[in-house]
């Protein structure tokens, strides 16, 4: 894991006594930490603090936590940043919600500290396995390159939002391999993490729409595989 002197965290909910309890923990871990108080501010704030790491409430006024990941994805200068969604709920469509998105972890309320702690440590670990690997993969018509999360197809440069892009990343580099939800699951959001199988539908769906139908193929009743053509 990088340095925790150097790693930003954001704590974003309207509740002051998680904040204090949650900005406590971490600086006494050694991260640096930025707060706000609804998802209005959060944008704002994100967009001048820069962080690594953004734990993010979902039920908030002015703006909640789905609307403010969404933004927070759509700027480029924020794409490597981890979003673990805060919230006291527990219903299956606040999950869906969240990892639709671009979540990259969800924790339901109380948090326990120590816990959290490890699952930021986490996240990074993951990261770092993922940096090792070859930084770009040339295959059909596409230029998938990890350092910019882009892909060139035939010249057009597409960008994905970081789950999407790890999805595709994933396919490619074993192409006509067929991997089940629970295997992409486990690859791409790992072992730590729960998260439901229609998520991987979903994202696939959208790399569908960005990238083209023919590139991505539905193995009925096992998965999804890439497809050299």
């Amino acid at each position: 894991m990088a340095d925790k002197q150097k790693i930003k965290v954001l704590v974003v909910d309207d509740e002051p006594d998680i904040v204090e309890i949650l900005k406590y923990n971490l600086q006494k871990e050694g991260y640096e930490v930025a707060t706000a108080e609804d998802g209005i501010k959060a944008v704002k704030t994100a967009i001048k603090f820069q962080p690594d790491v953004i734990l993010l409430d979902i039920m908030m006024p002015n703006q909640d936590g789905v609307e403010t990941c969404l933004q927070i994805r759509q700027i480029p200068e924020l794409k490597h940043a981890f979003i673990i969604f805060l919230t006291a709920r527990m219903e299956e469509y606040s999950e869906v919600a969240a990892f639709d998105v671009g979540a990259d972890d969800y924790i339901t309320k109380p948090i326990k500290p120590r816990a959290l702690m490890s699952r930021i440590a986490a996240l990074f670990r993951r990261e770092s396995k993922k940096e090792q690997e070859q930084a770009q993969i040339k295959i059909r018509d596409l230029v998938i390159d990890r350092g910019s999360y882009t892909i060139d197809k035939s010249g057009k440069t597409i960008t994905l939002p970081k789950k999407e892009f790890e999805l595709l990343y994933f396919l490619a580099k074993n192409p006509n391999m067929v991997f089940s939800r629970d295997e992409l699951l486990h690859n791409i959001w790992g072992s730590d993490v729960f998260v439901l199988a229609r998520t991987v539908d979903v994202h696939i769906r959208k790399v569908r729409e960005k990238i083209g139908e023919d590139y991505i193929t539905t193995v009925k009743g096992v998965g999804y595989k890439f497809d050299l053509g």
